[in-house]
């Protein structure tokens, strides 16, 4: 990877001006440079197709290395040795065979009230702790598309965990989105300055297709939103395998009609199935228990189920 004392200066085809154009466009390090694709860099910066070809080849050869061949027991071995995110809920952290895993995206469906948000919000803290005690000792940025983040919530939380209160607050970046286009800037430019800069470990978007939903109304307008959606999960993605990070979704749902009876499932198709990694399901129960169910996912059973219940400390074990 990356070595900290690599400048943009020091990649091949880029000297003291080019540098400050990239600087100035808001990419501030060969690692933030090394996500871009050239037609978005172009579009960027105008620089011409043969340069920004060069530019970023050099830039994925430091990020990277030359050399990406990996043998399948080598990435078996990677997976046995990563650091996962707890939520501290047992039955969850069970189902989600130790928390979740880095380089991955999860996504949280469900109606109002299953506790999507209030999972988000655990996990903005949790991130916090120390790594015996499930956590990752970094930040967290928060997305909030519906204005949804609630900081009382969140001390609430810190005190239940022995958290200063105003410290985990500190710890948290809450980033209020106006629209889809808005959002696309903010993960591009400003989740990554945070993360490169901020120790930011956890990413959080909710809700992930609100914005989508209102902007692109109507079926004339279906395909432009599912490849706008298509594009953002893509940059998540690829800044979930670069930066290590935990990146996390929360959607609504749809009734679909299947027979005489209708179910609920995500909102954003075939889009949003394929582009997350971990898909899973919040529903209620009886009384005041909330369920959380595998749709999809490479490694996870599916179907398999965990119980929770929302309280005045967040998240906890029925």
């Amino acid at each position: 990877m990356v070595q900290d004392n690599v400048d943009l200066e020091d990649l091949e085809g880029i000297g003291p001006k080019t540098a400050q154009l990239l600087k100035s466009k808001g990419i501030l390090s060969v690692r933030h440079l090394a996500l871009f694709n050239p037609e978005e860099l172009i579009e960027l910066t105008d620089m011409t197709p043969d340069r920004v070809e060069k530019i970023l080849r050099s830039a994925r050869d430091i990020v990277f290395g030359s050399n990406r061949v990996s043998r399948a027991t080598d990435i078996a071995k990677s997976f046995e040795g990563i650091t996962r995110l707890r939520t501290n809920v047992r039955a969850i952290d069970e189902l989600l065979q130790g928390g979740l895993e880095p380089k991955a995206i999860y996504e949280f469906a469900g109606e109002f009230g299953t506790g999507k948000t209030q999972l988000c919000h655990q996990l903005s803290v949790t991130v916090q702790l120390s790594q015996d005690k499930g956590g990752v000792g970094g930040a967290a940025v928060y997305l909030d598309t519906e204005e949804a983040f609630s900081p009382g919530r969140i001390i609430n939380i810190a005190q239940r965990f022995d958290l200063d209160p105003n410290e985990t607050l500190d710890n948290i970046y809450v980033i209020k989105v106006i629209n889809a286009a808005d959002l696309e800037d903010r993960i591009k430019f400003d989740v990554v300055k945070l993360v490169e800069q901020a120790n930011a470990r956890l990413i959080v978007v909710d809700s992930i297709i609100a914005l989508y939903r209102a902007e692109f109304k109507g079926r004339e307008r279906l395909a432009e939103r599912q490849q706008r959606l298509n594009y953002i999960l893509d940059w998540l993605m690829r800044i979930a395998k670069l930066y290590n990070v935990y990146v996390v979704l929360t959607n609504q749902v749809l009734d679909v009609p299947m027979g005489y009876i209708e179910i609920k499932r995500p909102a954003g198709g075939n889009v949003l199935a394929h582009a997350v990694t971990h898909r899973l399901f919040l529903r209620k129960s009886k009384e005041d228990v909330k369920v959380m169910e595998v749709l999809d996912s490479p490694r996870l059973p599916f179907k398999a189920s965990a119980m929770f219940r929302i309280t005045d400390k967040g998240i906890e074990d029925v």
